[in-house]
């Protein structure tokens, strides 16, 4: 029996092992992409922000932009989400945030939505519910170009341009460090002017040629393209670090379990022992 119980706690440690070894590795293999993928985001980072804080303070520093784009100007009957999850799973509560807040907007959503999925995770969780994807992007998000983010923008603007669709929302990760992540939500168009004091006002009037329409609809789906690509850079980031973390808590867990396991055996082989030499010396007695 006893041999029997440390046949099974062998083989278990051999599983766990094996388990200790590919969680190790898949460690390694994250925090090498996360380094490479954080550097892409901090260089990219500052001039995002710097083209979307300039688009912004045109914005703000005109009463020009045309209905269509400002807040308040249709009602909102159709909303489009982009959901920016990943293509691979083993990265903790990463795509599950993000699913959770998708889904609990939706919900609340009246009418039939537009759902633009980046990512299989998030496809594959709508589609099985019964959601209509509008479109998808299955390239890893650390593989998506600027050039190809177009291919994700263009149409949303349009169907926005065209009436078919009256809200556009992102909804990606946000890094705040590599040991923290937060899902995040926000409303690309229509455009809410913001009445803030910090954003510098224009010392002159602005005149827009060759007109005012044909400069904001130029503008308006270069910043829906600048704040998509820069939600797939900072997701991508975001997913590496959360694979990482998943995979060195797992490492952690199984060299536990190996501890564990190895404390048994050894006792379930000391107490093998005992009662073998109990055995011998019971025998020794009854001979005597």
């Amino acid at each position: 029996m006893a041999a029997n119980n440390m046949r099974d706690i062998k083989r278990r440690m051999k599983s766990v092992n094996s388990m200790e070894h590919i969680t190790k590795a898949m460690k390694l293999v994250s925090t090498a992409k996360l380094r490479k993928a954080k550097s892409t985001f901090e260089k990219t980072q500052e001039y995002f922000n710097y083209v979307t804080e300039s688009i912004q303070a045109i914005f703000n520093n005109t009463d020009q932009v045309p209905d269509k784009y400002l807040e308040g100007s249709r009602e909102i009957k159709t909303t489009c989400y982009i959901v920016v999850t990943s293509n691979r799973g083993l990265c903790g509560s990463f795509n599950s945030n993000i699913i959770k807040m998708a889904s609990a907007e939706i919900a609340e959503d009246p009418e039939e939505p537009v759902i633009v999925a980046v990512g299989s995770k998030g496809r594959d969780f709508f589609a099985k519910r019964g959601y209509e994807i509008a479109s998808q992007y299955m390239l890893p998000p650390e593989n998506i170009s600027f050039l190809e983010t177009r291919a994700i923008s263009r149409p949303i603007v349009e169907m926005y341009d065209s009436g078919k669709v009256d809200e556009v929302i992102l909804i990606y990760t946000k890094f705040i460090n590599s040991m923290e992540q937060r899902p995040r939500m926000v409303t690309l168009l229509p455009f809410a002017i913001q009445n803030d004091p910090d954003i510098p006002k224009a010392a002159m009037e602005v005149e827009y040629e060759p007109s005012v329409e044909e400069v904001f609809n130029y503008l308006v789906p270069k910043y829906v393209e600048i704040m998509v690509y820069g939600a797939v850079v900072e997701s991508a980031t975001c997913e590496h670090a959360a694979r990482r973390i998943a995979m060195e808590s797992a490492t952690d867990n199984a060299n536990e379990m190996l501890a564990n396991l190895s404390l048994t055996y050894n006792r379930t082989r000391q107490a093998a022992i005992t009662n073998e030499i109990s055995e011998i010396v019971g025998g020794a007695e009854a001979l005597n």
